[in-house]
């Protein structure tokens, strides 16, 4: 057998089993989606999937937790789209900056209770919730509380999570999970954040 009849053959094997699991996956419903990890991209791919929705037409709302002092490109880019988004900046930046645990909670909170606003709201297709990880490691916002707002949520209604340090009972609720891992980053380097890379 020559080299392209072995890589046509195990290519079939694999076209067969990959038509066999897409027969086979006929359910349709929102999805919980959670980023994690210490790698950067957590924001970066929740964001793109917010384009995607948006391509599609859909109504897309983004409560940003923690990063809530910054302006960003991504924001701006996002609020062009009129009235299918809703882009929210509820906290006051990085727990390290503000210091301040009883303000943290109270920001955190009242971001939540928004968030539950959309997740009984159908016309929005995704819900993202950046760096509300974080918030539900310094509990912040109770995890129960949390696990049965996403549960009750709108059937077709696709969530969002990111941030550092997922919960295992979120990664488990979770239909996917996608842990960012560092190996390289500029900071370390000395190099500081740039436009069109980090805001």
């Amino acid at each position: 057998m020559t080299e392209q009849d072995e890589h046509k053959a195990k290519m079939e094997r694999l076209k067969a089993s990959v038509d066999r699991r897409i027969e086979a996956a006929q359910e349709e419903r929102g999805l919980l989606i959670v980023y994690t990890g210490a790698g950067k991209g957590k924001t970066t791919a929740a964001l793109g999937m917010a384009l995607r929705c948006l391509g599609h037409g859909m109504k897309v709302a983004v409560v940003q937790f923690i990063k809530g002092a910054i302006d960003t490109a991504e924001e701006r880019a996002l609020k062009s789209f009129g009235d299918r988004v809703t882009f929210l900046r509820m906290g006051e930046g990085y727990t390290w900056e503000t210091q301040d645990r009883e303000r943290d909670t109270k920001f955190a909170r009242e971001a939540w209770t928004v968030v539950c606003g959309f997740l009984r709201d159908p016309s929005y297709s995704m819900v993202i919730l950046d760096e509300f990880n974080i918030a539900l490691q310094h509990e912040y916002v109770p995890l129960d509380e949390v696990l049965s707002g996403l549960r009750s949520r709108p059937l077709m209604q696709h969530v969002v999570i990111t941030g550092r340090g997922a919960k295992e009972a979120l990664i488990e609720e979770a239909d996917l999970v996608t842990e960012m891992k560092q190996i390289k980053h500029p900071f370390r380097k000395g190099i500081k954040a740039q436009p069109g890379v980090e805001f």
